[in-house]
């Protein structure tokens, strides 16, 4: 019998490839780096055939190094950075321009047009998300607007257009299937997170034919066979399919309403459980499908900041202050304090709570006795401190206090980040043994819908925890902290 699971794990820098075996453990893992492509100040693009090959190679070399037989595959897991989109022909599989990504900032004028006929309530209504370039919706557009002929290939019924899960989907096939899962849907701006469907008014109002977009299947369940994968044997079932974000939430066993992950990747991500119905934010989140089992629906609420790691390859590669990203906590524990120094990573726009896409990042409260160690500090104060706004917002919007966080993801096992985030939340932070969340999520998802695991119950015994942190400054220095930090970002304003 059929006993591991392959995952495709396909983020913002590179694709992580993963096995694991029937218990939940990772068996084998390989990634690779692709090149990040900025045409212009705020726009950000992947070629697709550089994602695809990363995916290619990281199963031939997961494989390779574990030496499991690709007839032992019960099937196929994908994760996916999300928002991000790819036009492609549907005969030909070429994509007719880059991918563009999720920090891409390039549709900033068509979405302040949209807050000026007051849009906002609707999209919030009908999608739980609010107005910002960072959506599908308004890519998409910005491809059948700028495209040759696109638009009316779209109308023909020539071209194809998804989030990566869906333009994965298709490769492994061999362009047999175009098809996407609510959690990725729930995040183009076009989905009715009610219904699970695309809406009309949606499709109209960013001039998008329905033509065009891919059929919408549960998260869990065969969505299709690989067909002509280089490395794979055809008829392996791709059985599982779930946005990032989400992925982390379902890897971390955040199954019950209430319980919360946050991931540390490029940038942060805070998502909480909100059960079977929707619950709408007054206080900056978005609201959003976590995954759909069967019929059901399961809803989260999600606050992110579009820079966190990202914010120490900054140090790393643009200002040239460290040589590893690794090195960033070393030199932060050289002083005890940032002596009031602020690094607001506004890089690409601030996001949750805030909302601010015009937002550029600073640095200030510097002196002549500021030193490198001061302005690492800095940073990796503010990864922790703006996550600390978007949990009290959940706190409000829920109207109870949030007793634990569940972490993952790269920066997460940086043991001071950790501890300043469980100090400015004021609540424990939780470190799971299997770090790679995300890919422990799309490979419980796939391990779901082939039937390795008979339940959720089975998937909550996996997860357990490596280290817990736990707050050691008071309210006062909390509160004191976290006001300095307010009035900086105010500043970028």
């Amino acid at each position: 019998m059929a006993k591991y699971i392959l995952t495709i794990d396909q983020g913002t820098t590179g694709t992580a490839v993963s096995i694991f075996d029937e218990k939940g453990q990772i068996v084998g893992q390989m990634s690779h780096d692709f090149p990040q492509i900025y045409p212009q100040p705020g726009w950000v693009e992947h070629h697709p055939e550089d994602i695809w090959r990363t995916v290619v190679h990281g199963i031939q070399g997961v494989l390779a190094q574990t030496k499991v037989s690709a007839f032992d595959i019960a099937g196929v897991g994908i994760t996916n950075q999300r928002e991000t989109v790819v036009l492609w022909d549907k005969k030909t599989n070429a994509p007719l321009y880059n991918a563009i990504v999720w920090q891409c900032r390039r549709t900033t004028s068509f979405c302040n047009q949209l807050q000026q006929k007051k849009m906002g309530k609707t999209l919030l209504k009908k999608t739980g998300l609010v107005i910002d370039p960072y959506f599908s919706a308004s890519k998409i557009r910005w491809l059948l607007q700028n495209l040759d002929s696109a638009r009316r290939k779209a109308q023909q019924g020539e071209l194809a257009v998804g989030t990566i899960d869906t333009f994965l989907l298709w490769r492994l096939t061999g362009g047999k299937v175009h098809a996407t899962e609510p959690s990725n849907a729930s995040r183009t701006q076009l989905l009715n997170i009610k219904s699970g469907q695309w809406d009309a008014e949606l499709l109209k109002l960013f001039s998008i034919p329905d033509l065009l977009l891919p059929q919408i299947l549960p998260s869990a369940g065969e969505f299709g066979k690989t067909q002509g994968v280089p490395g794979l044997p055809d008829g392996i079932p791709i059985t599982g399919m779930v946005g990032d974000q989400q992925s982390a939430l379902f890897g971390q066993g955040c199954f019950s309403i209430g319980l919360a992950k946050c991931t540390f990747g490029t940038g942060s991500f805070l998502l909480m459980n909100t059960g079977t119905k929707p619950v709408f934010s007054r206080s900056g989140l978005l609201t959003t499908i976590a995954w759909q089992l069967g019929q059901e629906k399961t809803y989260a609420l999600e606050g992110g900041a579009f820079i966190c790691g990202a914010a120490v390859q900054f140090l790393r590669d643009q200002l040239g202050f460290i040589k590893e990203s690794a090195e960033i906590e070393s030199l932060a524990r050289e002083v005890e304090s940032t002596e009031g120094v602020e690094f607001i990573p506004a890089l690409t726009g601030m996001g949750a709570p805030y909302w601010n896409p015009k937002s550029r990042g600073m640095i200030c409260g510097m002196t002549r006795g500021t030193r490198r160690a001061h302005i690492a500090r800095a940073t990796l104060e503010a990864m922790a401190l703006q996550n600390v706004e978007i949990l009290l917002a959940m706190e409000k919007d829920l109207k109870k206090k949030i007793k634990q966080v569940r972490v993952d993801g790269g920066a997460a096992e940086n043991n001071l980040l950790m501890q300043l985030q469980a100090d400015y939340l004021g609540t424990s932070i939780l470190r799971p043994k299997v770090i790679e969340s995300t890919s422990a999520g799309a490979a419980f998802m796939a391990g779901f819908g082939a039937g390795l695991w008979p339940n959720l119950e089975s998937l909550t015994k996996i997860w357990m925890s490596e280290r817990i942190f736990k707050p050691q400054i008071k309210l006062k220095a909390r509160q004191h902290r976290l006001r300095n930090w307010q009035e900086a970002v105010r500043r970028t304003f």
